[in-house]
């Protein structure tokens, strides 16, 4: 009998909830499980999802940094039949076949916006006769809350719903207790998987990202200070001023922006959408510029290129400069604040990590087959 599961994933500015998930998703339709990915966004264009059945939900974001608001992909905010609409083609998307396994991205981990989808898939599960193992999938840093009550209704929520927590970091490298208090209670529960990513891509055309200075943001959807000062540090780099910069321009950015960002490149600099190539262009690279994201850092560090890391760190956010601050300790990159950031400092960055002497840094890797592997398992021995 074929097995079935059903992976939900919401990502609401960067893309890499969405890349991560898509990733486990075809581990699992590699050992013959049927896969549903339902989205509760659109996905990048650069994401490959052959082998998968994808359940488009009623799309939302995120217009900002704050997270304090959801808008639909034109701009309007959702409101209570909005809600409605989306946990009804939630749960019709769940009912569609009998599934084996349910596993949601980041909740109950984060997301605590989308506990009104969340909360009745978790209790549709409960009532179904043949009753899905629940596992919950989530990166190597947790966002810290200010409110310490929000962390301990975390723990609650994985205890009295979850069978299974899988943290896709190295353990040797970053644990869930380095961002998560609670992390203690809910132990027994955890398995770490390796990082996930770093499978096949496209090979660059011939000449393509050869020792040039690459400056990548994901889905670009809050880069703008990034790519304002990318785009006249080069001149200013004392290291670097003498080879192309390729500015890979993410395709949450609209048009118009893009063709600002192209009007305004000057001689040296490239301007260009993202590229699914991106890993085979830091093969070549001279260096890699970029923000401090879970698939971004994991590119480079199987390439091994050095890096300048200027991480996302708006409002409330912690998850990026915390990575970036660990690759920094290890002296593998030079991290600089997004707050203040000029084409001064962002070249004397470069010039910083261009100065550091090579390193390799060994990561677990494998995170995508070693969750299916896991997830397998873990539905064997409760079949017994």
């Amino acid at each position: 009998m074929t097995l079935s599961a059903f992976l939900h994933v919401q990502h609401l500015l960067g893309t890499g909830h969405a890349v991560r998930t898509a990733a486990i998703g075809k581990a699992l339709a590699a050992r013959g499980v049927h896969v549903t990915l339902a989205t509760g966004n659109l996905l990048p264009p650069t994401l490959d999802t052959s082998g998968l059945e994808v359940v488009q939900l009623p799309p939302v974001k995120s217009p900002d940094a704050v997270f304090n608001r959801l808008v639909t992909p034109d701009g309007t905010p959702i409101d209570d039949a909005w809600q409605k609409a989306r946990v009804t083609e939630t749960l019709k998307a769940f009912s569609a076949r009998p599934y084996d396994l349910l596993l949601t991205e980041t909740y109950p981990f984060g997301r605590r916006q989308f506990e009104f989808e969340l909360s009745e898939l978790l209790k549709l599960t409960r009532s179904s006769s043949r009753k899905p193992m629940i596992a919950t999938s989530i990166r190597d840093i947790l966002v810290r809350k200010q409110e310490l009550w929000k962390e301990e209704w975390m723990a609650d929520q994985a205890l009295a719903h979850y069978d299974r927590i899988l943290v896709h970091s190295d353990p040797e490298f970053v644990r869930l207790s380095d961002s998560f208090p609670f992390a203690e209670r809910v132990e027994h529960l955890v398995r770490y998987t390796g990082f996930v990513g770093g499978g096949p891509r496209p090979v660059p055309p011939e000449g393509d990202g050869e020792d040039e200075v690459i400056v990548s943001c994901g889905g670009g959807a809050v880069a703008k200070n990034l790519l304002e000062a990318a785009l006249d540090a080069r001149p200013l780099s004392r290291r670097a001023g003498d080879t192309t910069w390729r500015l890979l321009v993410g395709h949450d950015i609209p048009e118009a922006d893009f063709a600002a960002y192209c009007a305004r490149a000057s001689k040296g600099v490239i301007v260009e959408r993202a590229r699914r190539d991106f890993p085979g262009l830091l093969q070549r690279a001279r260096l890699s510029v970029s923000q401090a994201g879970y698939n971004t850092v994991l590119d480079i560090l199987i390439a091994g290129v050095a890096a300048v890391f200027v991480p996302f760190a708006q409002v409330k956010e912690t998850e990026q400069t915390q990575r970036a601050e660990a690759l920094a300790t290890h002296g593998r990159a030079v991290m600089t604040p997004e707050q203040n950031l000029t084409p001064e400092r962002l070249a004397a960055a470069v010039d910083d990590a261009l100065a550091l002497p090579r390193k390799e840094t060994h990561v677990r890797l494998g995170g995508a087959e070693e969750s299916a592997r896991i997830l397998l398992e873990d539905l064997k021995a409760r079949a017994v």
